[in-house]
């Protein structure tokens, strides 16, 4: 495939949000709608400790697809919105109501390529090949604003007061080949854990730290008028007219700070420098040359433990581990330029209330080297772009050593009550997954119907991340799962996921197992 510019400076959030969904074939690696439902296999993927009744193996890739989108403010048609316009999403007054001073937006895919598990003797293995992806991003409305209030009028940067500082986005890809282990201890006590090799696909790290503008400049009407300025005759009035513009002149400003760092390990990806410029004009990536561009480890553990008969509870910790990133695949920018810092006062020479011809010129002369740094400053911030190069000026900086990324480990805890021979059971579930860039926290009520082995289906209300607009539904009929934490209910949804497995049952049913 040839290289083809997956961001040009006007699209660049809407490039990275087809490139979460579709280029990147990869965490919400699990569903906690599925965590209580004990003829699945699928809540493996929250807890290591929870055996399923058989072996089971997953037809390659649609054995267990899973993906959620996450937001803290935008709906889903807000999302399909950014991508389908990504050049004048932002002017639109409905989607600017709907932002909150920051916007958080994470994204995550998971697919199994490759995945079995089977009992020996009283053991439970478990192997895995799958590909997953961690994309987090946070935006401030104050961003959006700015380059709505940029697009509108043309004159805007003139007067204009902005900090748009604190963008991020966090992108963390990779392969997983894993080998798990699981237990029955006692009729109580079941525990289990999943060794993993990482394979590094990509990761990025983009931080805006600080933009921060500020400027009251001249129009240009004013500056033909200062450019062809006559004083009176009267030397009095003239003087006092010289005075009044020199308090004029002194007001003018305009002042611009910029920090932002970018470390990216991706193969395929250039930061590129064009027409003899010193920082980043763009980013080209090559598909074709996608490969891996690091390795690492991580492990997951787990326990489940049988108070009583009908009550059980257990934890997990999951993705305990790191990517170390090759140094040949890391490219690093950082920005912290020169601050404009146009004074007014710097733009006085000559004008003198005693020298009313030499005034004159000066005024000319002034003004014009005000025109031209104001013009520079224009250049800097009115290109109206989500990641505007010029403004930000990231230069390349040469990687010397390999980087490390951890992967977004996750806590889970949970509790269940099982009724009517356990054949019905309701449960409570909490977990914490440290994502970037900020850690999600959801507590999920769920009642779960489980008739048969082959029959199981489950009810699930996840109260935090969809602020309590959503729920969700797990189905497993015979070799078929469908679930999802989060119904999609309209296009006002935050959160919304699915997931999907297709599964061929291997060996016989454990009778003895812990459920």
């Amino acid at each position: 495939m040839t290289t083809s510019r997956l961001y040009s400076s006007k699209k660049f959030i809407g490039a990275f949000l087809l490139m979460m969904v579709c280029v990147l074939p990869a965490n919400a690696q699990f569903l906690r709608t599925s965590y209580f439902m004990e003829g699945t296999h699928y809540r493996q993927q929250l807890n290591p400790a929870l055996i399923p009744t058989q072996g089971y193996f997953n037809i390659p890739v649609l054995g267990s697809v899973n993906a959620t989108v996450g937001s803290t403010s935008l709906g889903y048609q807000d999302i399909i919105d950014i991508i389908d316009d990504s050049d004048n999403f932002y002017s639109n007054p409905d989607f600017l109501k709907r932002l909150k001073d920051k916007n958080d937006l994470n994204v995550n895919v998971s697919t199994e390529i490759l995945s079995a598990g089977w009992y020996k003797g009283k053991n439970f293995w478990s192997f895995n090949v799958g590909v997953r992806a961690d994309i987090g991003a946070s935006l401030t409305r104050s961003m959006f604003t700015f380059l709505n209030e940029m697009d509108a009028l043309e004159d805007n940067w003139r007067n204009s007061n902005y900090d748009i500082s604190g963008q991020k986005l966090d992108i963390n890809a990779y392969g997983e080949v894993g080998l798990g282990y699981a237990r029955q201890i006692n009729n109580r006590l079941t525990v289990g854990g999943k060794v993993k090799v990482l394979l590094g696909i990509g990761n990025m790290n983009l931080k805006i730290n600080n933009v921060m503008m500020n400027a009251e400049l001249p129009s240009d009407a004013r500056i033909n008028q200062l450019q062809n300025i006559q004083f009176s005759s009267d030397p009095a009035q003239a003087a006092q007219e010289i005075e009044a513009l020199r308090n004029e002149i002194k007001g003018y400003h305009a002042n611009l700070a910029v920090n932002a760092q970018l470390e990216s390990s991706f193969k395929g990806l250039e930061l590129v420098e064009e027409n003899g410029q010193d920082y980043i004009s763009d980013f080209d990536f090559d598909s074709g040359k996608l490969g891996i561009a690091g390795y690492g480890f991580g492990i997951d553990l787990g326990a489940s433990y049988k108070i009583m008969d009908n009550l059980t509870v257990s934890a997990s910790v999951l993705d305990l581990g790191f990517i170390k990133w090759s140094k040949g695949a890391t490219k690093i920018a950082s920005a912290n330029p020169e601050a404009i810092n146009i004074a007014g006062d710097n733009y006085l020479t000559g004008i003198d209330p005693n020298n009313i011809g030499g005034s004159i010129t000066a005024v000319q002369t002034n003004i014009n080297r005000l025109q031209n740094d104001a013009n520079g400053y224009m250049d800097r911030v009115n290109g109206g772009d989500v990641l505007d190069y010029e403004m930000l000026q990231l230069q390349t900086e040469e990687a010397h050593k390999s980087r490390k990324s951890s992967l977004a480990s996750t806590v889970v805890v949970g509790a269940e009550y099982g009724f009517f021979e356990n054949k019905l059971g309701v449960g409570v579930l909490s977990t914490t997954r440290f994502v970037q860039p900020k850690t999600l926290t959801e507590i999920t009520f769920s009642a779960n119907y489980r008739p048969k082995s082959w029959l199981n289906v489950a009810l699930s209300y996840s109260a935090i991340q969809s602020a309590g607009k959503s729920f969700g539904l797990g189905l497993k009929l015979g070799p078929v799962f469908l679930g999802t934490d989060y119904m999609f209910l309209g296009k006002n949804t935050n959160s919304v996921s699915g997931f999907v497995g297709i599964s061929v049952p291997l060996g016989g049913k454990k009778s003895n197992k812990e459920g």
